[in-house]
């Protein structure tokens, strides 16, 4: 897509990330879980205030995917610890890659994904690892098609849910 720019977020995108971050997790995810853990996981992980503390914290990356200035997905990479299965590799998360819904298939996460990719190289990282939810075929195969390898799993709490997230890795340097 030859008008989609990517770039990095400021303080002054909060806003927009809160909200893109709502519909797409919402667009995604209600119809699989329960009114009440979509509500407590949206307010607790895409308010403003946490999401502010999220683009101050160093160890953050957000990645803004934008068409004629308007924001159509975005990315978050963190050089958080490394989960069981990777100790001692040098490596960044891909917390979150979100395209709105009348986006997706039309080259956002392509995008914020080689960016990513890119941005774990200039780091020097030798892996790239992302934990995506094992009930999310369409996401396991966008990762697989980028040479993602699934290398175990970690609980994701949604409310009062228990879910299972698959984690995926790939090799960058």
């Amino acid at each position: 897509m030859s008008d989609l720019e990517i770039r990095f977020a400021g303080n002054d995108d909060v806003a927009a990330i809160a909200s893109i971050s709502l519909k797409t997790f919402f667009d995604t995810f209600a119809e699989y879980n329960t009114p009440e853990n979509m509500d407590s996981f949206m307010n607790d992980h895409f308010s403003e205030t946490r999401l502010s503390y999220e683009l101050e914290d160093p160890s953050n990356i957000f990645l803004i995917a934008e068409i004629e200035k308007r924001l159509v997905g975005y990315a978050k990479l963190s050089e958080s610890p490394n989960p069981n299965g990777l100790d001692g590799v040098s490596s960044i998360e891909i917390c979150r890659i979100y395209s709105i819904k009348d986006m997706i298939g039309k080259g956002v996460g392509k995008s914020l994904m080689q960016k990513s990719i890119d941005i774990a190289r200039e780091r020097n990282k030798k892996v790239i690892w992302l934990g995506v939810w094992e009930h999310n075929p369409k996401a396991v195969e966008f990762y697989t098609k980028w040479g993602f390898e699934r290398f175990g799993e970690h609980p994701f709490i949604l409310g009062d849910d228990i879910q299972t997230d698959w984690l995926m890795k790939k090799e960058v340097s």
